[in-house]
């Protein structure tokens, strides 16, 4: 069976081979955690990844333990003995077809792809259809994961949306992040998880309407059926060593590309370090 034919993609054995390829290929294990002691292992690695203050954790163990009693998803990657990722979420609405994925963090290469192939099968043969998850939209590796990787699309900007985070990577910055909906039965998911990334076919004659210049963001008079809109290269060293740069990469994405999806277009993809946005609206599933 082809995991690319849509009825195949909604397929749980199909799902579950896919996952267990992606982990395979990286010598990983990924499996469900229900004990304590697992959860205190999550609790310590999502530490070393965020350094968060005493008062803003990831996530608890006894959140974890609720979540996990109650049929939410909470899994580990496993190399050899070693967590080396983790991942949380819960059901949604609608109910009974989607899960939110509050949280995942690896540390390293290949776990968290694992992991969301791991979640997709667990959605598939819950008879799920979507997932969703929250990102930064100025980290340019998560959008790449995000949007070519898992061939995940964003629906909808949300400015701010976490308020002050306390965490060693977020701190001085506003929390804006974009959702998107992982489609779990699309073809082009299926060919995502097949490792092969989507880059949509409209990002070759697109035109830029936010791009970087000496390392600001700079937008552009421009528009057209396609367009760019850039995210900045390292983000997270901007924090650290030009603030007011990061500021001006915060505010001109929002603007830019929150105002774009607020208008309607659609987010179709992400190429080359930029977000392609189309005035199409994507397919429906």
């Amino acid at each position: 069976m082809n995991p690319c034919d849509p009825v195949a993609a909604r397929d749980p054995v199909a799902a579950w081979g896919q996952a267990a390829r992606a982990a395979g290929r990286h010598g990983l294990r990924v499996a469900e955690l229900r004990t304590i002691a697992e959860f205190e292992r999550v609790v310590r690695l999502f530490d070393d990844i965020w350094r968060p203050e005493p008062w803003n954790p990831p996530i608890t163990v006894e959140l974890m333990r609720a979540l996990s009693h109650a049929g939410g998803y909470v899994a580990g990657a496993f190399d050899g003995g070693d967590l080396v990722g983790a991942a949380v979420a819960f059901l949604a609405a609608p109910a009974g077809q989607a899960l939110h994925s509050h949280v995942t963090g690896a540390v390293r290469p290949g776990a968290g792809f694992a992991l969301k192939l791991h979640q997709r099968a667990w959605a598939v043969e819950r008879g799920l259809s979507r997932i969703t998850w929250t990102f930064d939209p100025l980290v340019r590796r998560n959008a790449h994961f995000n949007l070519a990787k898992l061939a995940a699309l964003p629906e909808e900007y949300l400015p701010d949306f976490y308020g002050p985070m306390g965490d060693a990577l977020n701190a001085g910055d506003e929390s804006d992040r974009v959702l998107v909906a992982w489609r779990l039965g699309d073809p082009q998911v299926a060919r995502a998880c097949d490792g092969l990334p989507f880059r949509p076919a409209a990002a070759d004659g697109a035109v830029a309407v936010l791009t970087e210049r000496d390392g600001r963001p700079v937008t552009l008079p421009a528009d057209g059926p396609a367009v760019l809109v850039a995210a900045p290269a390292d983000v997270e060293t901007l924090r650290r060593t030009a603030p007011e740069t990061a500021k001006a990469w915060r505010h001109a994405v929002r603007e830019v590309l929150g105002g774009l999806m607020a208008r309607g277009r659609a987010v179709t993809g992400f190429a080359d370090g930029c977000y392609v946005v189309e005035r199409r609206s994507p397919a429906a599933e």
